[in-house]
């Protein structure tokens, strides 16, 4: 039968399924079907689907009925997937304890069903969760062969790229990757980037799969052990130098080096735009992530990248990006900006 499809690389698979459900579009009666290396994921409604997306019409077969986690509960939860984790976001422990029970017995594969705990804190950006669901898988962990891997551990793909995670232990937000595939799209072989606040590796280990020489650093030690195991799995170990420690410190080491940098630290990388003027090079691109009120989203960044560069710098906007909602009222926002000395 043929119906209205999202086409999408099916790489981008989960992400974008994802999406088209926060979108409330994502036609449940038909199957996604894959076609050399694309995938065409059913919408009931393509006025609905986001405008990033292309819509196509496809025949695709019906679905087989599958046992939901909806179909069980008689309504439809709220939750989001990580790899093989499904995280929800429940004030009440009771309705979260009946949510895990319903994905547990339901066909959605989940190896762990965890509850967000605290909200993000601390330098290292990590919350706490509580594991409602999951056993403790066989297998190793980080190479060790006697090692169970954590129910907190897990491995989420992205535009064909793995990222081994242990989200008790580091901070991923899988909402981001159309983005970072964004700005991985503008990079060029050659390149020398660093990335401030690499976390596991998502910009990076990209970065480096295109062709540039990648300094990445996070003071988050788990997080770099992570990022030198994911550029191992991606196969980019020799172009992508890790570093654990403070990156004021660390850009000590490479002053007047990059020709991009990025800095995703949207709630405070304001403090750190005197280290990222200091790697600059003569010609450098920054991407810079910033939080801001709907009324001036882009405006406090801006200045403040204009006052720490100058007068050594002009500085030039090249793109202005909402990446998404935050909290009401308010914007997780990127400014892409070319310092020329």
């Amino acid at each position: 039968m043929t119906v209205p499809c999202v086409r999408v690389p099916a790489s981008a698979g989960e992400e974008t399924r994802q999406a088209l459900v926060e979108a409330g579009v994502v036609d449940h009666g038909h199957d996604i079907v894959a076609d050399d290396g694309v995938l065409f994921i059913p919408v009931t409604d393509p006025t609905g689907v986001p405008a990033e997306y292309e819509v196509v019409d496809r025949d695709v077969p019906t679905r087989r009925q599958q046992r939901t986690p909806a179909d069980i509960l008689g309504f439809e939860p709220s939750y989001e997937r990580l790899g093989d984790i499904v995280i929800l976001d429940e004030d009440d422990p009771e309705r979260a304890r009946e949510i895990a029970d319903a994905v547990r017995d339901s066909d959605v594969r989940a190896k762990t069903v965890v509850n967000r705990a605290s909200k993000i804190r601390g330098e290292l950006r990590v919350r706490d969760w509580d594991v409602l669901s999951g056993s403790v898988p066989d297998g190793p962990s980080g190479g060790s062969e006697t090692e169970s891997r954590p129910r907190t551990e897990t491995v989420h793909r992205e535009y064909g790229y793995e990222f081994l995670l242990d989200i008790s232990t580091v901070y991923f937000s899988p909402r981001l990757a159309t983005e970072r595939h964004r700005v991985v799209e503008q990079v060029e072989p050659g390149e020398r980037v660093f990335d401030m606040f690499a976390g596991v590796g998502p910009f990076a280990v990209p970065f480096a799969d295109a062709g540039a020489d990648v300094v990445a650093a996070d003071l988050n030690e788990a997080a770099v052990e992570y990022l030198r195991e994911n550029a191992s799995r991606n196969g980019v170990s020799e172009r992508l130098t890790a570093i654990q420690g403070d990156v004021r410190e660390v850009g000590r080491e490479y002053e007047n080096w990059a020709d991009r940098i990025v800095m995703n630290l949207p709630h405070s990388a304001g403090e750190f735009l005197d280290t990222a003027v200091a790697v600059a090079g003569d010609d450098c691109v920054i991407h810079y992530y910033d939080i801001q009120h709907e009324d001036d989203p882009f405006g406090p960044g801006e200045r403040a990248i204009r006052a720490a560069a100058a007068p050594e710098y002009e500085v030039t906007v090249l793109n202005e990006r909402v990446v998404r909602s935050y909290a009401p009222h308010e914007y997780n926002v990127c400014l892409d900006v070319r310092l020329s000395r």
